[in-house]
């Protein structure tokens, strides 16, 4: 067969009736019940990512109402007997009408349509005009269909099709019938590839097969064109084309290497992960496909750790299901979600970093360094240990010395101090930068903070004027406990709010206290409290007797505050 007579095979098997529409059952149903009713819409929106069927859906509707025979019952015409069937097929029906919306975007394009729209078909029984990428139309194009999109002749129907319907106005999709075309799954394009794979006699394994329709990503016509590509390196080389060839060919790594990389990864394993990475870099992966093939199997481990197993996807195999088994005991659910972000990170910065091989590089670095950082938990746990070690050796170090009593200081000088007289055996850093040793407390200076209205007065007593104003206005309580301190806020709060609560409570009480910020709502501010308590205790006033005789005799009085007395 010469090279003229060569038809893609995107082409070559593109559907002829709606039974060969793959994936996308429940719309063809309710377009063929419509048809089988002869309750036809005005205008028909077809929407969906590129090669699932769009154009194709839209030739078929233009057959199913135009053919002269039942045509979603699968009757073919006599032979000889004149169908428009094969011209719409051909696109060269006179009264089905296909434009390109990207290439005619103007109110012109659009006007000259409408007009020649306004004649009777010539032999169909419908005009049919379908409108491919409509989103590209011009705003003064879009206004010029809208009345006769809502009111057209009864011979004239539209159907759209678009990869991009946000762009479309609103105006128009409300008055179209709109179907939403999904992406086929990779099951349901295997099997697609497998049935064109024997009418072509090509040798492709099926692995090979599984990784094309994956890397579809939900597109017939692309896994039909990878298929094609793999089809033509096939005859040229005369072997079966495996697994391998394909990964070359799309720059995709293998899975079980990629695998061995976090497992190095996860190890510590700098140099390793570093020379695995240059090897799969020298076998011609491709960056984003990379990236994207860790985020997948860094999802698929944190599956199996959450559910403990999952739904196995086709491309992978019983041995790599097992390293992920592997991996996801011996990992944190905060690590996955860290190594997450920072691959999309990468991801971000390949647009912008002239050579993407050093962004992969330094991001496997990262990511070896991460492993070894401590969790958050540990963090905190070892904070709490350190800040409580710290306050006993502190509080061992202040000591009362009885009258004339001898010590050893830290230049191991005898010195004679007196009862009033303060001495630290050592010298040490105070644990805050504001805590001087004088400021810490002895049993007798010790605070108690019972509650956070104690809070709040102790801050007044000891002239915290800032710190009392921030609790009564900026902070609302969402939980008060001994030692911890639960509370969310509004956006003027200070910004050292925390730290200088936090010093002063270890000053005024001796203990060292929690405090949590949180995004719950909490209770009203307590100077909101204090108001509504105020109001409620002014209602209350006023129901009793003594504002009642007080009403008796002054009639325009009015009780505006009430003072308790001590």
């Amino acid at each position: 067969m010469g090279n003229a007579a060569y038809k893609i095979l995107a082409l070559k098997y593109r559907p002829k009736n709606f039974k060969e529409l793959i994936g996308q059952d429940i719309m063809v149903e309710t377009i063929t019940n419509s048809i089988k009713l002869n309750k036809l819409p005005n205008a028909y929106l077809l929407t969906g990512i590129r090669g699932i069927g769009k154009t194709t859906t839209a030739r078929l509707i233009a057959k199913a109402i135009n053919c002269n025979k039942n045509f979603i019952q699968g009757e073919k015409c006599n032979q000889g007997e004149y169908c428009h069937c094969e011209e719409i097929s051909n696109s060269k029906h006179l009264d089905v009408l296909e434009m390109d919306a990207a290439s005619r975007t103007g109110i012109d394009d659009i006007r000259e349509l409408i007009e020649s729209s306004k004649y009777n078909p010539t032999s169909a029984k419908y005009k049919i005009i379908i409108l491919d990428e409509v989103h590209m139309l011009s705003k003064q194009a879009f206004n010029g269909l809208l009345k006769t999109l809502e009111e057209p002749p009864p011979h004239l129907k539209f159907i759209f099709a678009t990869t991009e319907v946000k762009k479309v106005p609103v105006t128009i999709v409300s008055r179209c019938q709109r179907f939403d075309l999904h992406r086929v799954s990779t099951k349901d394009l295997l099997e697609n590839l497998k049935k064109i794979l024997e009418i072509e006699n090509g040798g492709v394994s099926e692995k090979a097969l599984i990784l094309i329709a994956k890397a579809a990503e939900g597109s017939v016509r692309d896994s039909l064109s990878l298929l094609d590509r793999a089809l033509v390196s096939q005859n040229s080389e005369g072997k079966e084309i495996d697994e391998i060839f394909v990964r070359k060919m799309l720059g995709i790594a293998d899975r079980s290497k990629i695998l061995n990389l976090l497992n190095f990864i996860f190890q510590g394993e700098q140099k390793k992960s570093i020379e695995l990475l240059r090897e799969m870099i020298n076998q011609g992966i491709e960056p984003t496909n990379f990236l994207n093939e860790l985020l997948e199997i860094i999802y698929f481990i944190q599956q199996k750790k959450n559910i403990g197993n999952f739904d196995s996807d086709l491309s992978i195999s019983e041995s790599e299901l097992k390293t992920i088994d592997s991996i996801s005991n011996n990992i944190n659910i905060s690590t996955l979600i860290i190594f997450w972000q920072l691959i999309l990170k990468v991801l971000e910065e390949l647009s912008v970093v002239s050579n993407p091989i050093l962004s992969l590089e330094m991001l496997i670095v990262r990511l070896v360094h991460l492993k070894d950082m401590p969790s958050y938990e540990k963090v905190l746990d070892s904070l709490k240990k350190n800040n409580l070690k710290q306050m006993e050796e502190n509080n061992n170090k202040i000591i009362e010395p009885e009258n004339n009593k001898k010590i050893i200081n830290d230049e191991s000088q005898i010195t004679t101090i007196s009862k009033d007289q303060i001495k630290n055996t050592t010298q040490t850093k105070p644990v805050l930068s504001s805590l001087k040793p004088k400021n810490l407390v002895t049993k007798a200076t010790m605070e108690k903070v019972l509650s956070f209205e104690d809070l709040i007065y102790l801050s007044s007593r000891k002239k915290e004027i800032q710190l009392k104003y921030d609790l009564e206005k900026n902070v609302n309580l969402i939980k008060f406990s001994q030692g911890k301190i639960d509370i969310s806020f509004n956006q003027n709060l200070d910004k050292n709010f925390v730290r200088n609560l936090s010093e002063k409570l270890l000053e005024w009480t001796g203990n060292r206290w929690v405090i949590t910020l949180s995004k719950e709502k909490g209770q009203e501010t307590f100077s909101k409290l204090q108001d509504i308590k105020k109001k409620e205790f002014l209602h209350q006033e006023k129901k009793g007797e003594v504002y009642k005789k007080f009403k008796n005799i002054f009639s325009d009085g009015e009780l505006l505050e009430i003072i308790k007395n001590d």
